[in-house]
């Protein structure tokens, strides 16, 4: 199915503003075969970073960790944290459940003194 030349420049310009706003690889086409270096961090299992595709947990992202009370949610998250940390990456903690113990994450090796954390009352601030 053709598009008429007036969709088509108006779609290349709308394309051309996305990825001058967000970067390239910001937007792409479905079928283009481009596929975007993204470095990871370790989630510290290896079965998990098989199983997420991309050998751990993507680096300047937003990552939601979800799953049932006492599955390890929060001990995951930190033992990421704590290996970005020692790569020198600046962390932020979203603790949604407003459980964090910093003494169980200074255990885990998160250098608490630098973690930004929030503890928003809803999703929405949490956003």
């Amino acid at each position: 199915m053709a598009i008429d030349e007036n969709k088509q420049k108006a779609l290349a310009a709308a394309l051309g503003q996305i990825e001058k706003q967000f970067g390239k690889g910001s937007i792409m086409r479905l079928g283009e075969d481009r596929t975007m270096d993204v470095e990871t961090i370790s989630t510290g299992s290896l079965s998990l970073d098989i199983a997420l595709g991309a050998g751990g947990l993507p680096m300047g992202r937003i990552v939601e960790i979800y799953g049932p009370e006492s599955s390890g949610k929060t001990t995951l998250t930190l033992q990421v944290i704590a290996a970005a940390q020692r790569k020198g990456k600046t962390c932020a903690f979203i603790d949604a459940e407003h459980a964090l113990d910093p003494v169980y994450a200074k255990k885990l090796g998160v250098d608490i003194d630098n973690l930004l954390c929030s503890q928003p009352d809803t999703g929405e601030q949490a956003l």
